[in-house]
């Protein structure tokens, strides 16, 4: 049962004085202008009305869309007051936002602490200077870490947020930005792929010849990549992908890039088929010089949770073993005794050689 649940308060391009070459505020927050304060009151109690009985441990509000912090004091104040109102009466627990790394300074982390914010996320997108200059993000690699930094020394919950696929980014750029991140250490990460929107500079890149996206399958070895790296220090990764919705699906507002409404099942299912594929082979090693393995039946198990993603996205997985691994068959079951996160594999070969008991396990 999900024990977490966001009330999410869209904010259009208020507050944002630059023009990144991907970034069209319009179109992903589906607003014209800022919502009214009555209307977002309206808002968090529809939502806390459907969350009522349902066993949520924590609940959010979160001012997504603009850059929260480079709006008007007297704005955010007003999105801020009534935030901290739900918080005080003990109906919402968090009161996160979102915002650029050169928006931060002491005043306004002052601020925001006065008014009960819980985390804060930086909207990074890379940590290369070149990648950010042709991005036109109008803030180097230095800002976010002293940006970062300050973050941390308020006592706020650090999120950072990457993107991969931009002007001038490679898979060595966007690991080597994870790993940055990873040196920054916030408490949580989010990883999207670039889509090109329309009505952007990017946009016009792409058509000039200027501009090429990740391929699909590039984009999910990078963002396996930089999520084993982030995950590796224990970082959580909350968000990989951007979600699916009538604003960013192909055809309608995203002129093509890499996004995927499943883009996250891609890469975890990935980074879940090579540690299957690890512990597989082990076990073929154990049988010695392969005699057995015409006979040979490998069962992989997870938790109940993680069962989809273990198969993977269109029984990815299911089939990339019975391709590279034929003649020999797979199952793929739940255990409820593993945790979400560890998995297990045994191999069986028949009445030609040793059953049962041959098992590896691990956990992510």
């Amino acid at each position: 049962m999900k024990s977490h649940a966001i009330i999410p308060i869209f904010l259009p391009h208020e507050g944002c004085r630059n023009d990144c070459v991907f970034c069209n505020q319009k179109t992903i927050t589906a607003r014209g202008r800022l919502p009214e304060p009555g209307a977002v009151r309206a808002t968090i109690g529809e939502y806390l009305d459907t969350i009522r009985g349902r066993g949520i441990q924590t609940v959010e509000i979160a001012f997504f869309g603009g850059s929260f912090t480079g709006m008007p004091v007297e704005i955010q104040t007003t999105y801020l007051a009534i935030a901290r109102d739900f918080k005080s009466r003990g109906e919402i627990d968090k009161i996160r936002l979102s915002t650029r790394p050169d928006y931060i300074n002491d005043e306004i982390l002052g601020l925001l602490k006065a008014y009960s914010v819980d985390i804060i996320e930086l909207g990074v997108q890379s940590l290369d200077d070149g990648v950010l200059a042709l991005s036109n993000r109008g803030h180097d690699s230095a800002c976010v870490i002293r940006s970062a930094a300050l973050i941390k020394s308020y006592g706020f919950t650090l999120g950072i947020q990457l993107m991969i696929g931009l002007p001038g980014d490679t898979f060595e750029k966007s690991v080597l930005s994870a790993e940055k991140t990873v040196a920054i250490g916030p408490d949580i990460a989010r990883i999207y792929p670039t889509i090109i929107l329309r009505d952007t500079e990017l946009e016009k890149m792409y058509r000039r010849g200027d501009y090429a996206p990740l391929d699909l399958e590039e984009a999910v070895r990078t963002a396996k990549a930089m999520c084993l790296a982030l995950r590796g220090a224990g970082i959580n990764v909350i968000r990989i992908g951007l979600k699916s919705s009538d604003f960013v699906a192909e055809g309608k507002d995203a002129m093509g890039g890499t996004y995927h409404p499943a883009f996250r099942q891609l890469v975890e299912g990935d980074i879940i088929r090579d540690i299957l594929e690890g512990q597989l082979a082990a076990l073929i090693a154990a049988t010695g010089d392969g005699t057995y393995l015409r006979h040979a039946c490998a069962t992989f198990f997870c938790s109940p949770d993680s069962l989809s993603d273990m198969i993977g996205h269109k029984k990815r997985n299911r089939l990339y073993f019975e391709t590279k691994y034929s003649p020999m068959h797979f199952n793929f079951r739940t255990d409820p005794a593993l945790a979400e996160g560890c998995f297990r594999t045994s191999i069986d070969v028949g009445d030609a050689g040793p059953q049962g008991g041959s098992e590896r396990f691990a956990c992510l």
